[in-house]
């Protein structure tokens, strides 16, 4: 990345409840990073506090949802004096690799792509990183975005990074599950170059995941997505 020094990169979490989980992901975000921003979704440990300790700017977003969570940070990076040119979204329990950011935003810096997708692979063959029964809603909804849109993606992952002024053309607004989805779909429908890496998926830090976790989760998950076809669709 030095020989970019005038593109600027945010990095930006949701977070709900991961105190344990930010310390080591913080220290390790490369000193090209412009900002961190880390979305507090309504925590009730320590997140925001700590987030702040490890050198990153603090949204509160009480509304809980992963999309309500990215609005947040998109409107706080829109007001900014510079907005930056990239935003790179992980995830803030361990599961994404912050030594991976390099590689997510190259194809965009060297205007190969306007969008990059993390296609998570496990560590080492370690297939347990997502659960079967996540395994296959991706799949399904997947196969469906094919049918229907005539796009083709490996994964939905939640590590990516796109153009921040391609992002905010694409006006998001799902507030929860359907954010990841409603992304892709837009930015191929807009025309933009959408790429795709492979990268380390780790387990999370501690704990499970707070969707793919509990299986009511999942099937709520589920419902999101086939509901964001199906408005996407009617669009």
């Amino acid at each position: 990345m030095n020989s970019h020094d005038q593109i600027s990169v945010a990095v930006f979490m949701p977070a709900l409840n991961e105190e344990d989980a930010l310390p080591p992901i913080l220290s390790t975000i490369p000193d090209w990073v412009s900002v961190v921003i880390v979305a507090d979704n309504g925590s009730t440990d320590r997140t925001a506090e700590v987030a702040e300790e490890g050198g990153a700017h603090v949204v509160h977003e009480a509304e809980r949802g992963y999309g309500a969570a990215c609005l947040a940070g998109m409107r706080h990076l829109a007001s900014l004096e510079r907005q930056p040119d990239i935003i790179a979204f992980m995830d803030a329990d361990g599961s994404d690799d912050p030594a991976e950011l390099g590689r997510l935003v190259r194809p965009i810096v060297d205007d190969d792509a306007d969008m990059v997708l993390g296609v998570r692979r496990g560590v080492e063959g370690d297939v347990g990183t997502i659960l079967p029964h996540a395994r296959l809603g991706n799949w399904i909804v997947l196969g469906l975005v094919s049918l229907l849109f005539g796009q083709s993606f490996s994964d939905l992952p939640p590590f990516r990074a796109v153009r921040f002024s391609s992002l905010l053309d694409l006006e998001m607004d799902d507030r929860n599950w359907g954010w990841t989805l409603q992304m892709q779909i837009r930015a191929e429908r807009a025309s933009l170059r959408v790429a795709e890496i492979e990268v380390a998926h780790r387990r999370r830090t501690e704990g499970r995941s707070k969707i793919s976790g509990s299986l009511v989760m999942s099937v709520r998950v589920g419902a999101k997505m086939f509901y964001t076809l199906g408005r996407e669709w009617l669009r």
